[in-house]
């Protein structure tokens, strides 16, 4: 008797697991890149700790990004380059920097940060690196001049 529900047990199983991590993920085409992702997963990590981080935002009178239009103004060609900056600076700077006491919200961003990583890793380089490194040097000249109208 015990036997016999083995076989439902196994079924159930493998349909949760075939089921369940995919009914969030979309497919997103960055110009030559294509990666899924579960982005309702992320959405609804950072819904629980919104409203407690913007809170502790004091800074109200600046932006890092403006509105997804700006964002969407990327060239397809490009888009595949700029998340993968994008993912970096929040990875390397963001992520590692953020502190609360609260286990929650670090559980959470802990939570993005692996998404992000994950997201990341899926992302094939933009450039070869020497290809990225000519294309610095050669653009040297953008980065002067708008230092120079600070100035």
């Amino acid at each position: 008797m015990k036997a016999s529900g083995l076989p439902i047990c196994l079924l159930s199983a493998v349909f949760y697991l075939f089921w369940t991590p995919s009914a969030g993920l979309k497919t997103l085409h960055l110009g030559s890149c294509v990666i899924t992702t579960n982005l309702q997963a992320m959405r609804n990590g950072f819904s629980e700790i919104r409203d407690s981080v913007q809170a502790k935002d004091e800074i109200i009178d600046i932006r890092i990004l403006r509105k997804t239009e700006s964002l969407q103004d990327t060239k397809p060609a490009d888009q595949c380059c700029l998340l993968r900056h994008v993912l970096r600076l929040y990875l390397d700077r963001v992520f590692k920097n953020y502190q609360t006491p609260d286990h929650h919200i670090l559980r959470k961003t802990s939570s993005l940060a692996n998404s992000f990583l994950t997201i990341k890793k899926d992302l094939r380089l933009c450039l070869t690196p020497q290809a990225a490194v000519v294309k610095a040097l050669g653009e040297l000249d953008i980065l002067l001049q708008w230092m120079e109208e600070l100035a």
